[in-house]
């Protein structure tokens, strides 16, 4: 089982709402706060022209917890509550999760 947790979320919003992204990047800030988040990274996608690279989404986030308890708890964190029901409810059309553990 692999100690550290690495946790990412694509974030697809209105694309002709560019306030949208904007209010999401900054609700995303909320989730460095939570205890257990070891690092934390949020941005816009960078356009490619290579065909491989999927840059459709708006915004991205990744975070690296200790233990696979701390990202579990983060699941049930007040403000992951938060980012989730003022953020994610009202301005993500579409959002994918990618877990991945590391030795």
């Amino acid at each position: 089982m692999p100690s550290m947790i690495t946790h990412v979320v694509i974030f697809w919003t209105d694309k002709n709402d560019p306030a949208a992204r904007a209010r999401l990047l900054e609700g995303t800030r909320l989730l460095a706060d939570i205890p257990g988040v070891l690092e934390y990274r949020q941005g816009p996608p960078v356009p490619s022209p290579r065909g491989v690279v999927d840059d459709s989404f708006t915004a991205a986030i990744s975070m690296t917890f200790a233990t696979p308890g701390d990202a579990d708890s983060y699941q049930t964190h007040p403000l992951h509550q938060k980012f989730v029901q003022e953020y994610v409810k009202p301005l993500v059309r579409r959002f994918t999760v990618f877990d991945f553990g590391t030795a």
